[in-house]
C-alpha cells in the first residue's frame, strides 16, 4: 500500500470513496435516506474543499496497481495537545488487510511529531469498528449524540487513546 497526501483536486476521489463505502459499512446501521443526506452534506466538493483549508489533512491509500482503496483526515490539535481521526475509511475488499492499522499508524506518527497527548475519534454506536478501535488501544471516554439537521442525529462514542 502506498499513502499518498492528498490535495482539493483529490477530492473527487474521496467523494467516490466515499460512495462506495459507506453504504456497505452503513447500510444496516442507517437508512438509506440518512446515508445520502449525510453523504450529501459532508462530501461535496465544497465542505470538503473547506475541511482542508481548516486544517483537516487527508491521506488516500493506493494498492500497488495504483487504484485508490482508501483514506483518512485528521486535525492536530483538533482539542489542546490532541489530534482527531476525522475519517477512516477503506473499501470493503481491502478490510483485514492491515489498511486501517497503517492510516493509523501515520497518525498517530504526525501526531508525536506534533506533540500531541492523545488521538480521538467518534464512532457510531453499531459500527463494527468499535473492535478495531479497541484492538489499537482506543477506549470509549462518553457517548455524544450529534444533531446533523433534516431530523438526524448521529448517535456516537468517543473513543480515545494515548500516545
Amino acid at each position: 500500500m502506498n499513502l499518498v497526501k492528498a490535495n482539493t483536486a483529490d477530492i473527487p476521489v474521496v467523494i467516490e470513496l466515499t460512495k462506495k463505502i459507506w453504504p456497505v459499512a452503513y447500510g444496516e446501521i442507517l437508512s438509506k435516506a440518512q446515508l445520502d443526506y449525510m453523504i450529501d452534506k459532508f462530501y461535496n466538493e465544497t465542505a470538503l474543499r473547506e475541511l482542508m483549508q481548516k486544517g483537516h489533512v487527508f491521506y488516500l491509500a493506493l494498492d500497488d496497481n495504483g487504484k485508490d482503496v482508501g483514506f483518512v483526515s485528521y486535525e492536530i490539535n483538533s482539542e489542546p495537545k490532541k489530534t482527531k481521526i476525522h475519517k477512516i475509511y477503506v473499501l470493503p475488499e481491502t478490510q483485514g488487510t492491515g489498511l486501517g492499522r497503517l492510516f493509523f499508524e501515520l497518525v498517530k506518527e504526525k501526531a508525536i511529531e506534533n506533540k500531541q497527548n492523545a488521538i480521538f475519534l467518534n464512532v457510531n454506536k453499531y459500527n463494527n469498528a468499535i473492535h478495531f478501535y479497541t484492538k489499537l488501544g482506543f477506549t470509549k471516554v462518553k457517548d455524544e449524540v450529534i444533531d446533523i439537521g433534516n431530523g438526524y442525529v448521529m448517535d456516537d462514542y468517543v473513543m480515545e487513546v494515548a500516545i
